[in-house]
């Protein structure tokens, strides 16, 4: 199989990983305490990639220098259109219980936590497609991770949404048009940057890396903490070391 057909399989695959999520949240009443240990076990996995498999593997390929600076602009670029889309009733689109705003107590909410979730789920993609760039192929344990963050991303948002009364042409629009914008992330992380200098790979890297750890603090570790206060640090721990236990192994 070409690498570029798999790097864009790889991102439909874990895009679809919201969707399943999505599916078990609207046609299953899922408890909301259940909604936040996931979500803070993804929490965990999440932190665990984008150190050990997307920042160290930067450092190595492009030094410090890159990888610092591409982690912070991820990080800053990340936070500013979240600043943005806040103010047009995205900020709990990951929330879910009775924060999420309906359709008519904010107009523009529902434009805007669409094109909220696409930039959740942006760079995680795009890091598929460069590991082909930076490794023998695809990292496997990267897509692990992606895949079990993003069944609660999926969950926890759809129980917000629905609860909110959003449609369910409106949930599953949105999943299945981010699992094909995540396939062809991966695929772009892939076509546009084959040949690209290792400090430009890593440059990269670290940039996505930067806007995952900021979507983590924002919109995971809230809901997480919200309704599993007690147990949420120990099942993000139980969330890191799954990964970390996948990164060495792979």
């Amino acid at each position: 199989m070409p690498e570029w057909v798999a790097a864009g399989g790889a991102g439909l695959l874990a895009g679809g990983a919201l969707l399943a999520g999505s599916a078990l949240a609207w046609f299953v009443r899922v408890p909301v305490p259940v909604v936040a240990l996931v979500m803070a076990f993804g929490s965990g996995v999440l932190i665990s990639a984008l150190a050990f498999e997307l920042v160290e593997e930067a450092v190595t390929e492009g030094g410090l220098a890159a990888t610092a600076g591409g982690f912070l602009i991820g990080s800053v670029v990340y936070v500013g259109l979240n600043v943005v889309l806040a103010r047009y009733g995205a900020r709990h689109r990951k929330r879910s219980g009775t924060q999420q705003p309906s359709q008519a107590e904010h107009s523009s909410s529902g434009g805007a936590i669409a094109v909220g979730a696409l930039l959740d789920g942006v760079p995680e993609s795009m890091v598929l497609g460069l590991s082909f760039l930076t490794g023998p192929g695809l990292s496997l344990p990267l897509l692990a991770a992606v895949f079990i963050s993003n069944v609660p991303e999926g969950l926890s948002s759809t129980a917000g949404w629905k609860r909110a009364g959003r449609g369910p042409g409106y949930v599953f629009g949105i999943w299945g048009a981010i699992a094909v914008a995540s396939g062809l992330a991966a695929l772009a992380g892939y076509l546009l940057l084959d040949g690209a200098a290792p400090t430009t790979l890593a440059f990269v890297n670290a940039l996505a890396a930067g806007a995952i750890l900021a979507m983590i603090t924002d919109t995971m570790i809230p809901e997480a903490f919200e309704s599993a206060a007690l147990y949420s640090g120990l099942i993000a721990t139980l969330g890191f070391l799954a990964a970390f236990s996948l990164h060495n192994l792979g």
